[in-house]
C-alpha cells in the first residue's frame, strides 16, 4: 500500500508520516513547501493541490489519499484552496484507481449548535473559513473514491503553535490568562496521536460517510487551563471577563486587523462545544486516549523545550504574531 498525505509539511500531515514510516507503510508528501523534519524513505512532491499536473504526479500508484492540506483563515484563498482544490483531488484520486480516500475537515463545521453534536446535526458554520470546511466535504463525498470525511475537534499535540502557542508563551511568563465569561463551559481538545490513529483506522475500515472525532472532556475550559498552569509551575491564574463586551473588543481589533484571533476563536469561546464520538468508536473501534488537559499539557512540553524558536507565519505550525494582543499581554 502506498499513502499520499497532503499537506504533509503540516501539524496533522508531519504527525501521520511519522507514524506510517513507523507502521513500515510507503508515504508520498504533497505539499506547497519543502519540510526539514520530513521521515526517511518518505517520498516528496512539491506543488499545489489547486494544480491538475502536479496532482497527477503525487497519485501515481497511490492506494490511500488522506487530504489534510487547507487554507487557515488567517491566510489563503479558502475557496480556491479548500473547495476547488478539494474537488479536483477527488476526482483525479477517482481516475487514478485509489482505494480510499479519507478528508480531514473540521469540527468547527457545525457552528454553535448544542453540544454534544453528533453527525446528524446540521452543520452552520459561523465564518467563512467553516464554510469553505463543508463545500469541501460535499464535493469530497460526491466524486472521491470510497469516501470518508474526519470532523475533528481542535487537535493539538508537540510542534502545535498558532493560538495556542500564545497561550503557552503567556503561561511560560506567568502572565494572566483570560478567559470570556467564567470558564464554565467546556471546549473539546483532540491529541494529535489520537487524531493519526483515527486516520489510520479509517484507511482500513469500509465506513463511508462524515465521522466526528473528539478528546476526552474532563472538565470545563478552566479546569484544563488551571490544570495546565499547575503543570508548567508558573504564576499565571485564569482570569474571567465579561462575554458580551469582550467579544466586541475582539471583533474591532480584527476589523482593524490587530488580532489574531478568529470569529470561530471569539464567539466560540464561552460556549460548550463538544463533538458526540459514537459514530466513531461504531464504525471504526476508536477512541480517544487523552483528555484536553493532558494533550495541552504534552503541547506546552514541547514548546517550553522547542517552540520559543519557531519562525513567525500563519500556519499551525508556526508562531502567530499577537499584534494587538501584545498590548494586553505587557499589563496581565
Amino acid at each position: 500500500m502506498t499513502w499520499l498525505v497532503t499537506g504533509g509539511v503540516g501539524f496533522l500531515g508531519s504527525h501521520l508520516l511519522r507514524r506510517l514510516a513507523v507502521e513500515g507503510i510507503r508515504a508520498r508528501s504533497l505539499d506547497l513547501v519543502k519540510a526539514y523534519d520530513e521521515p526517511a524513505g518518505v517520498d516528496v512532491v512539491q506543488g499545489d493541490v489547486r494544480d491538475e499536473g502536479v496532482l497527477r504526479r503525487a497519485l501515481d500508484g497511490v492506494d490511500v489519499v488522506v487530504h489534510a492540506a487547507a487554507a487557515l483563515p488567517s491566510g489563503g484563498d479558502l475557496d480556491s484552496t479548500n473547495v476547488a482544490g478539494s474537488e479536483l483531488l477527488a476526482r483525479l484520486a477517482s481516475k487514478a484507481g485509489v482505494k480510499r480516500s479519507i478528508l480531514i475537515s473540521s469540527g468547527v463545521v457545525y457552528g454553535l449548535g448544542q453540544a454534544p453534536l453528533s453527525e446528524s446535526a446540521e452543520a452552520r458554520p459561523i465564518e467563512a473559513y467553516g464554510r469553505s470546511k463543508l463545500r469541501a466535504e460535499h464535493a469530497w463525498l460526491a466524486a472521491a473514491p470510497a469516501p470518508i470525511v474526519l470532523r475533528p475537534a481542535a487537535f493539538i499535540g508537540p510542534e502545535r503553535l498558532g493560538v495556542f502557542g500564545i497561550l503557552f508563551r503567556w503561561i511560560q511568563e506567568g502572565r494572566r490568562i483570560y478567559v470570556l465569561g467564567d470558564g464554565s463551559n467546556r471546549y473539546q481538545l483532540l491529541d494529535v496521536d489520537d487524531l493519526v490513529e483515527a486516520v489510520i483506522l479509517a484507511a482500513t475500515s469500509s465506513a463511508e460517510g462524515v465521522v466526528n472525532v473528539g478528546g476526552i472532556v474532563s472538565g470545563t475550559v478552566r479546569d484544563d487551563l488551571e490544570a495546565l498552569i499547575a503543570h508548567a509551575r508558573t504564576r499565571s491564574r485564569v482570569v474571567g471577563l465579561p462575554a458580551r463586551p469582550a467579544s466586541v473588543a475582539l471583533a474591532l481589533l480584527a476589523t482593524a486587523r490587530l488580532s489574531p484571533l478568529s470569529k470561530w476563536h471569539r464567539r466560540s469561546a464561552d460556549r460548550d462545544f463538544v463533538l458526540d464520538c459514537t459514530r466513531a468508536s461504531d464504525l471504526l473501534g476508536w477512541s480517544p486516549t487523552r483528555s484536553g488537559a493532558e494533550a495541552l499539557c504534552a503541547a506546552y512540553d514541547w514548546f517550553a523545550r522547542d517552540g520559543v524558536a519557531a519562525s513567525i507565519g500563519t500556519t499551525h505550525r508556526s508562531a502567530w504574531r499577537e499584534r494587538g494582543l501584545a498590548v494586553l499581554r505587557r499589563f496581565s
